[in-house]
C-alpha cells in the first residue's frame, strides 16, 4: 500500500449537533450529566409588561409550553477498549508484575448527548439522529420533567441521520407534525434542544432556504436552512412553526472555524416529511430502509453535452448506463436520455437524480420528464429495491470468498475526503481465510473505488461492470487513509 497523499483542510466543515460529553467536561470543569429538573426548564426571563400603549405584547411562550414537553435530551452511552500505553506486552499479566506494574482498566465508556423529540405519545416513539446514537451500547432520555429512563433503539438509517427510539409511553407528549412541503424562505420557526448539556434551550429564526444539499452530513439531503442557532446537543432536537408544529429535525450547524466557535447563522434541518418517511420504514421493516432505484448510472449536462443534445441550458442527468431487469429498463429508459424532473421536481444534475432515487420507498411511481433527441418525452417508472449486498464469486471467480456491499454514510465520507472528485464506490464486507480474494490482498473494510472491468459508482454498477469480465483484475482500493492496488489472482 503506497500513502495517499496529505489533502489540504477543507475551507469549511459540517459540525454535527451532537457532540462527545467528554468534551464537556474540559468545557465547563464538571460531569455533562443530565440535569435535575430544575435544571433542565427553560430559565426563568424577567417579568414584561403585557401590553404597550394599549397593544399587546407578541410571544412564543404560550407555543412553548405546548411544545416543551415534547423535547427531550438524548443520552448514548459506548463502551470502547484502551488500548496499553505499553503495547501488547501491558496485556500480559507476569509482564505487569516483574516490572511493578498495576492492573490498568481495559475498557472505558464514552458518553455523548443530543436531543429529541417525542412524535408518538402513546406507542413512545421519539426521533433523534443517526449520529446521536450511533455504535451506541445504551441510550437513555430526560424528559422535560426531569424523568430519567432507558430508550429501545428501534432503528436507524446512516444515508439520512434519521434514527428512532421508543421510551416507556407513561405520561408523555408529542408534538403534532406540520407538511413540511408547504414551508417557505422567510416563515419562522424555533429550535428546541440541548445544546452543550445546558438543558432545553430555545432559539428562533427563519426558513433561509429549503432544498439544500451538498452538505458533507449525510448520503440523501433535503435540508431546511435556518439561522435559529443549533449547536452541539441540538442534534435530534426539534424544529417548530409558530403554531407548534414540527417541520424538522436539526442535525447540524455550519462554521468555518468549527463547532466550538460558536453559531455564524448556519444551521441545517431534516425536513420532517422526509423523516416521517424514515421513520414508518424503521417500524415496519424491523429497522431497516428499504430504498427504490431507477438502475441506472448518468452524469452532469456540461455546456458541450448540451449543445450536442439540443438542450437550451446545461442541465438534468445524462443516463450513461441503464442495468439489465432494472425499473429503468422496463420503463423504456435508455442511454442518451436526459432526466430533466422526477414528479415534477426539477433535476439539475447527476447529484439531484440520485438524490430523488435515494429518498423513495421500493415500489414508488415516478413521473421521468426526459428529453431524447431533442424532444421530450415522460415515462413512468416503479422503483425496484437495489440490491444491499452481492457474493463476489458471483461476479467474478477472482473475487470468490468477499462479500460486497453498498458504502455506508462513513464509508462515503472517506471517499471523498481522500479522493477528489471521487463518485462512489463499493465497501468490502467479509473475506473468507485463504480464499481467492484473501490471498490476493483483499480485506474487510476496504472500499473497492475503480476497477479495470469498468467504471462504476456503487454496488449495481459494479455488478454490471463485469459484464465482460477483464482479462486481468485490478482493483483500486482505499484502505484506512492510504491507497493502492491489487491484482486479484
Amino acid at each position: 500500500m503506497r500513502p495517499f497523499p496529505t489533502l489540504i483542510a477543507l475551507s469549511a466543515a459540517a459540525a454535527f449537533g451532537g457532540f462527545a460529553a467528554t468534551g464537556l467536561n474540559d468545557l465547563l470543569q464538571k460531569p455533562a450529566n443530565a440535569a435535575p429538573a430544575a435544571a433542565a426548564a427553560v430559565p426563568a426571563a424577567a417579568a414584561l409588561p403585557t401590553a404597550v400603549d394599549g397593544q399587546a405584547l407578541p410571544s412564543l411562550a404560550p407555543m412553548l409550553k405546548r411544545v416543551t414537553p415534547a423535547v427531550v435530551s438524548v443520552y448514548s452511552r459506548q463502551t470502547v477498549r484502551v488500548a496499553s500505553p505499553l503495547g501488547p506486552f501491558g496485556d500480559d499479566p507476569i509482564f505487569r508484575r516483574l516490572l511493578g506494574i498495576p492492573d490498568m482498566p481495559r475498557e472505558r465508556v464514552e458518553r455523548a448527548l443530543g436531543s429529541g423529540v417525542i412524535v408518538d405519545a402513546a406507542r413512545g416513539y421519539v426521533l433523534t439522529n443517526h449520529h446521536v446514537v450511533e455504535n451506541a451500547d445504551g441510550v437513555s432520555v430526560t424528559l422535560s420533567d426531569g424523568r430519567q429512563v432507558e430508550a429501545e433503539f428501534i432503528g436507524s438509517d446512516p444515508d439520512t441521520d434519521v434514527a428512532l427510539i421508543r421510551i416507556p409511553s407513561q405520561g408523555l407528549t408529542a408534538v403534532p407534525m406540520a407538511n413540511s412541503d408547504q414551508l417557505q424562505v422567510g416563515d419562522f420557526v424555533v429550535a428546541m434542544g440541548n445544546p452543550y448539556g445546558l438543558g432545553q434551550t430555545v432559539t428562533s429564526g427563519i426558513v433561509s432556504a429549503v432544498g439544500r444539499s451538498g452538505i458533507p452530513v449525510a448520503g440523501y439531503q433535503n435540508f431546511i436552512q435556518t439561522d435559529a442557532s443549533i449547536n452541539p446537543g441540538n442534534s435530534g432536537g426539534a424544529l417548530v412553526d409558530l403554531q407548534g408544529r414540527l417541520v424538522g429535525i436539526n442535525t447540524a450547524s455550519f462554521n468555518p472555524r468549527g463547532s466550538m466557535a460558536g453559531n455564524i447563522g448556519l444551521g441545517f434541518a431534516i425536513p420532517i416529511n422526509m423523516a416521517r418517511g424514515i421513520m414508518e420504514q424503521l417500524i415496519a421493516n424491523d429497522g431497516v430502509v428499504r430504498r427504490g432505484t431507477f438502475g441506472v448510472e448518468s452524469q452532469d449536462v456540461d455546456e458541450r453535452v448540451a449543445r450536442g443534445l439540443g438542450l437550451d441550458l446545461p442541465r438534468g442527468a445524462l443516463v450513461t448506463r441503464v442495468y439489465p431487469g432494472s425499473a429503468a429498463a422496463e420503463a423504456g429508459l435508455q442511454p442518451g436520455d436526459v432526466v430533466l424532473a422526477a414528479n415534477g421536481q426539477r433535476i439539475d444534475n447527476r447529484a439531484a437524480l440520485h438524490n430523488f432515487e435515494g429518498l423513495q420507498p421500493v415500489g414508488t411511481r415516478v413521473a421521468l420528464d426526459v428529453r431524447r433527441d431533442g424532444k421530450p418525452l415522460q415515462l413512468n417508472v416503479a422503483l425496484k429495491e437495489g440490491a444491499r449486498s452481492a457474493d463476489g464469486a458471483s461476479l467474478d471467480p477472482r473475487l470468490a470468498g468477499a462479500t460486497l456491499k453498498e458504502m455506508d454514510e462513513s464509508a462515503r465520507q472517506a471517499v471523498r475526503g481522500m479522493i477528489r472528485g471521487a463518485q462512489g464506490g463499493v465497501q468490502v464486507g467479509n473475506v473468507a481465510r485463504d480464499s481467492r480474494a484473501w490471498n490476493s490482498g483483499l480485506r474487510p473494510g476496504d472500499i473497492i473505488v475503480a476497477s479495470s472491468s469498468g467504471e462504476f459508482g456503487d454496488l449495481p454498477g459494479f455488478r454490471a461492470s463485469f459484464e465482460r469480465k477483464p482479462a486481468q483484475l485490478v482493483l483500486n482500493i482505499l484502505r484506512g487513509r492510504g491507497t493502492g492496488r491489487l491484482l486479484m489472482q
